[in-house]
């Protein structure tokens, strides 16, 4: 694969005003603003983490609560990343990754296999931080899931920090989907599945 991975969505609604442009094969360099301070933080470490190249402008109503906004910025990086990835041909499909963020362990496994599902085994951090409650980030990576088209399963095997919980499970999905979208030269051309079909259109 020579030409670049990358996509650009930008949504508009009553609520939220969202751009994000994702590059898959990048450095890790981006540039994140939803006025959600740890929001910001967890995304530029998964870009870092997974090598993506990111840029997320978001403005959101914020005075009501941080739903509509982690909403709208997980579903247009979903949709990014599921056009990026173009026919999807040639790719790993399935990845994992296990990440330590000192006293806490995150497990996420991904299989890009145009069925958007997530699934989650507790204990599930509880809490929040900053603005972002632990539930929204369960949200978040449930519509990122939904929106990209691809399956995503998360484990917190322990931990008692849910900051440091949070950061290893963005670390560990970004380094499971680095792996997961890397080109396999084996199958150069050919879709990951015996179907020679997956759901990514639409």
């Amino acid at each position: 694969m020579t030409e670049i991975r990358r996509a650009s969505i930008r949504r508009t609604t009553t609520e939220t005003d969202v751009s994000v442009d994702l590059i898959i094969d990048g450095t890790g360099r981006s540039s994140v603003a939803t006025g959600i301070g740890a929001l910001d933080h967890f995304l530029t470490l998964f870009a870092r983490h997974g090598r993506f190249d990111i840029d997320i402008q978001a403005r959101g109503d914020l005075h009501v609560d941080a739903h509509h906004t982690v909403e709208d910025v997980a579903l247009c990086l979903g949709q990014a990343l599921r056009r990026a990835l173009g026919d999807w041909r040639g790719i790993r499909r399935m990845a994992d990754a296990a990440v330590p963020m000192d006293e806490a362990l995150a497990q996420v496994a991904v299989d890009l296999s145009g069925r958007g599902s997530f699934h989650f085994r507790d204990p599930w951090p509880g809490g929040a931080v900053g603005q972002l409650e632990t539930d929204l980030v369960r949200h978040f990576l449930e519509t990122l899931a939904r929106e990209a088209r691809i399956t995503i399963h998360v484990v917190t095997l322990y931990g008692s920090n849910v900051h440091h919980q949070i950061e290893a499970i963005f670390k560990a999905l970004a380094r499971a989907l680095d792996a997961a979208t890397e080109p396999d030269t084996r199958i150069a051309g050919q879709l990951p599945s015996t179907k020679e079909h997956l759901e990514i259109q639409g």
